[in-house]
């Protein structure tokens, strides 16, 4: 087991990166029911690092080699040092009825600040206007704290999703980040690869400073 940066190199004693498994345990599932070609298990499990195990865990290996799990990489938000994780806000604006879907990033900027938007899928007939807007930050300030607002509330027309039903949080982080898009997410394990146009599309925005 050891702790992995997102280029694939182990990181210092010390600093936190991704928990992988190098070589073979007697723990891990060799397979999922009804995954007859093996793509939910591997989407799951190798997609991040070709070949190699990412347990979906950050993890900290300290100078004493011992072993501190923060918790998940896939759902958590670092939110200027506060880890949130991403369910807490799912749980909140799953409430609101003109909400049918919703994800969320914490993009890490340069100069230390960070940008937190929250993209929204709405219901038939629903307009995200600023009523709308100032529900869901109240519904997020009152259920946990005002960490949890987001910087901003854009409407997206779908919410990319892996095959086997995860939400592609880390992916689209990566695509506003200007990752190449062939490192940033896999078309053959998404159920719906065209909601991340959008995504594509709001990066070209960002760069140009929109």
């Amino acid at each position: 087991m050891e702790s992995w940066d997102e280029a694939g190199h182990p990181v210092p004693p010390g600093e936190v990166g991704e928990m992988v498994v190098t070589q073979p345990m007697p723990s891990m599932p060799v397979f999922f029911w009804n995954d007859p070609d093996g793509s939910k298990y591997r989407s799951s499990y190798f997609e991040t690092y070709p070949g190699v195990w990412r347990h979906g865990d950050w993890l900290q290996i300290t100078e004493r080699d011992t072993l501190v799990i923060l918790g998940r990489s896939d759902a958590t938000l670092n939110r200027q040092g506060v880890r949130i994780g991403t369910a807490e806000i799912y749980r909140a604006v799953d409430k609101i009825p003109e909400i049918r879907d919703s994800l969320i990033i914490n993009l890490e900027r340069a100069d230390g600040s960070d940008w937190m938007p929250l993209f929204v899928l709405l219901a038939p007939g629903a307009v995200l206007d600023d009523d709308l807007k100032r529900r869901i930050g109240k519904a997020l300030r009152s259920a946990y704290s005002p960490r949890h607002v987001p910087d901003d509330i854009l409407e997206v027309p779908d919410i990319p999703y892996t095959i086997s039903g995860k939400k592609m949080e880390t992916p689209v982080k990566k695509i506003l980040q200007r990752k190449p898009l062939d490192k940033a997410y896999n078309r053959d394990s998404m159920r719906n690869p065209e909601a991340m146009a959008y995504f594509i599309e709001l990066a070209d925005k960002l760069a140009k400073g929109f």
